[in-house]
C-alpha cells in the first residue's frame, strides 16, 4: 500500500497542486473525545471459508488483495491529498490519528464531513479532484472547449499560466496502475474460472488505458466464479460538486454458492418488476438487461473508496448507461459485513427505536432481502430522460447519486411489496420488511445527512412521516410503522422520484432535497440517544492477507 502516488516528472512539475491544512494550523480535539469518536466503529474480522477453492485459486485471492492495496493510496490522494500530511495532523494522539485513517482525511464522515480537527477548515466539495480555489463557474467555462475535464477519470489541475486541464487517472496514478495491473495479470494466469481469467486481462489492461466498459462486459459474462474482484475508479459519491469524478476502490469476494442459488430466481422477474412501477410507461420503457444476477459474496478486502467512513453492504454495477442497457447489473451482497451490522447494530437501534410490540418484526432475512432489493432497483426506472437530452445523471449533476440512492431504497421497497402480493417471497412477511425497513433508516441516518445516502435516507423519512407512515409515541420516543399508510407512503414517493429522474428535474429534485434533506430535532435527539446507549454507527474491518491466511 502506498500512502502517496506520484505524478510524473514532466506533469508534476507544470501542475499546480492544492494543498491543506498542516499539523501547526489544526488543533486535535480532546483524547477522550477522539476515543469516542473511534469507538463509533465497531471492529469485525473480515474472514471467509476458503476450503472449497484450490490451492491456486487460493493464491488468486492473495493476489487480488495485493492488486487492491494500491487502490488506498490512490483513494487518499483524491479525497484529500498526502496521507502522512493528513496523519500529522493528530500529533501524538493514537485515537486522533486512528479516526484519521478511518475516516481518510480530518474530516467526520458519519457527521456531515464536518472537520474533527480545528483549524482544518471544510471539507471541499470537489474533495482532492479539483483545484481548491476553482469555482463551478470557472470549470463550466473551461469544459466547454475541453470535454475531457468532464471525464470520470480524470482529475482537474491549473498549469503554470493557471488554467484548468485534464490529467488522465492512468498517467496521474501510474505506479498505482501498473502495480495492480501486473497482480491482475498474474491472478489471470492462475484462475480456475474461465470467465475470470479473462475480466482480470481486461481489468489489467482497463488500469492502463481508462477505458473501462470492455471489462465491465467480461464481468457481467462472468456467471459460476467462485471468486470476484471490483478494482478502480467506481463510484463518484467522493464528488460533491459535480457528481463526476470516480474514486478508487477495491472489494476481494468469495461467492457463498448456496445463498447465491437461493437469489438467482429473482434476477428473472426484473421486466415484469419494471412494468410494475407506479409511473406512467415512458418512465420505465426501459427494459433492464436480462443477463442482470444476484449472488451472495463474503467480503475479504475493502479498499479504498468502499472502506472509507460507513462500509458498503451492497454492490450494484457497473454504473455504466450504455452497458446497463445493453447486460443489465450484478447485484453483491455482502453477507458477512451485512450479518455483522445486523447483529452489532440493528439489533440495538430495535431496542432502543422501535415501540416494544414490532420489535419481533426486525430480522436478519428482511434486512438482507431489503439491502438486495435496493441494489435490484438500482437497474429499474429510467437511465436516460425521457426528452432524449441525455442521462438522468448529467440532468441531475450533483443531485444525482442522492436521488438514485432515495429511488433505490423506495422502489426496492415497493418490489418487495409486490413480491409478497404475487406469492413470490414467502419468508415472514411484507410487515417484518416494513418495520426492519423503518430500523434500517434509522442506521444508515447516522452516517450523516451530507452524504448521498444520507440526503436520501432524510427525504424519505421526512416524506414517510407527513404520509403517516409511521408515528411516534412521545412518552416513550418509539416508532410504530402503521403498515397501510406504508405501502401508500411506498408507491407515493416511488412515483414522485421515477418521475422527476424521467424529466431531468434538477430544480425539482433540488427543492425537494432542500425541503426534506434535513435531520429534524426530535429525530437527531433520538439518534443521540443511540450514541448515548454505546450503539455503534458502523463497522471497521480487521483484514488483509494476514488475516485471511492466518500469518504473522
Amino acid at each position: 500500500m502506498r500512502a502517496r502516488q506520484h505524478l510524473p516528472v514532466a506533469l508534476s512539475a507544470m501542475l499546480v497542486l492544492p494543498t491543506f491544512a498542516s499539523a501547526q494550523e489544526g488543533e486535535v480535539h480532546g483524547p477522550s473525545t477522539m476515543q469516542a469518536l473511534v469507538d463509533q466503529y465497531a471492529l469485525f474480522r473480515l474472514e471467509a471459508d476458503l476450503s472449497h477453492l484450490s490451492e491456486n485459486d487460493r493464491q488468486v485471492v492473495r493476489l487480488l488483495i495485493e492488486a487492491a492495496e494500491p487502490m488506498d493510496g490512490v483513494f487518499w490522494q483524491q479525497a484529500y491529498g498526502d496521507k502522512e500530511t493528513a496523519l500529522a495532523l493528530a500529533g501524538e494522539d493514537a485515537a486522533a490519528r486512528r479516526y484519521i485513517e478511518i475516516n481518510y482525511g480530518p474530516w467526520d464522515r458519519l457527521r456531515g464531513d464536518g472537520p474533527f480537527i480545528d483549524g482544518v477548515g471544510d471539507k471541499p466539495a470537489g474533495a482532492n479532484f479539483y483545484p481548491a480555489d476553482m469555482t463551478a463557474e470557472e470549470f463550466e467555462a473551461a469544459a466547454a472547449d475541453n470535454e475531457a475535464l468532464r471525464s470520470l477519470y480524470t482529475l482537474v489541475r491549473r498549469d503554470e499560466g493557471g488554467r484548468l486541464v485534464a490529467l488522465h487517472y492512468h498517467k496521474a496514478f501510474a505506479e498505482a496502475h501498473m502495480a495492480a495491473a501486473a497482480k491482475l495479470r498474474e491472478a489471470a494466469g492462475l484462475a480456475s474460472d474461465p470467465g475470470l481469467a479473462p475480466y482480470l486481462m481486461l481489468r489489467a489492461d482497463a488500469l492502463e488505458t481508462d477505458d473501462y466498459q470492455p471489462s465491465d462486459m467480461a464481468w457481467l459474462d462472468m456467471k459460476d466464479n467462485p471468486i470476484d474482484v471490483i478494482i478502480g475508479p467506481i463510484e463518484t459519491y467522493e464528488d460533491q460538486m459535480f457528481g463526476a469524478k470516480a474514486a478508487h476502490e477495491g472489494f476481494v469476494l468469495i461467492k457463498d454458492m448456496e445463498w447465491s442459488e437461493r437469489l438467482a430466481r429473482f434476477a428473472a422477474l426484473l421486466p415484469s418488476l419494471q412494468e410494475s412501477l407506479p409511473v406512467p410507461g415512458e418512465y420505465k420503457a426501459e427494459m433492464p438487461g436480462t443477463d442482470s444476477d444476484l449472488n451472495a459474496y463474503d467480503a475479504v478486502y475493502y479498499a479504498g473508496d468502499a472502506n472509507a467512513g460507513a462500509k458498503t453492504i451492497a454492490i450494484n454495477l457497473p454504473n455504466d448507461e450504455e452497458v446497463q442497457l445493453a447486460k443489465g447489473t450484478r447485484r453483491l451482497q455482502l453477507k458477512n459485513a451485512m450479518q455483522a451490522k445486523f447483529d452489532k447494530i440493528m439489533v440495538g437501534i430495535a431496542d432502543e427505536l422501535i415501540d416494544e410490540d414490532q420489535q419481533h418484526y426486525v430480522v436478519f432475512d428482511a434486512f438482507f432481502g431489503n439491502v438486495m432489493f435496493h441494489e435490484v432497483a438500482h437497474g429499474l426506472g429510467i437511465k436516460n430522460t425521457i426528452d432524449g437530452t441525455g442521462t438522468v445523471r448529467e440532468a441531475l449533476r450533483e443531485h444525482a447519486s442522492p436521488m438514485e440512492e432515495g429511488k433505490a431504497d423506495v422502489v426496492g421497497l415497493h418490489m418487495v411489496t409486490q413480491l409478497f402480493e404475487r406469492g413470490e417471497l414467502t419468508e415472514h412477511s411484507v410487515e417484518h420488511h416494513y418495520v426492519t425497513f423503518l430500523a434500517g433508516i434509522f442506521r444508515s441516518v447516522r452516517f450523516g445527512a451530507a452524504s448521498a445516502h444520507g440526503r436520501a435516507n432524510m427525504v424519505r423519512f421526512n416524506y414517510f412521516r407527513e404520509h403517516g407512515a409511521f408515528s411516534r409515541d412521545e412518552a416513550t420516543g418509539r416508532y410504530r410503522v402503521d403498515f397501510e399508510a406504508m405501502r401508500a407512503a411506498v408507491a407515493g414517493l416511488s412515483e414522485l422520484i421515477l418521475t422527476l429522474q424521467g424529466d431531468g428535474d434538477y430544480e425539482g429534485v433540488a427543492a425537494l432535497i432542500e425541503e426534506k434533506g434535513v435531520v429534524p430535532p426530535e429525530l437527531q435527539a433520538d439518534l443521540d440517544r443511540l450514541d448515548a446507549a454505546g450503539i455503534p454507527r458502523d463497522i471497521v474491518f480487521e483484514q488483509g492477507v494476514s488475516v485471511l491466511f492466518g500469518e504473522s
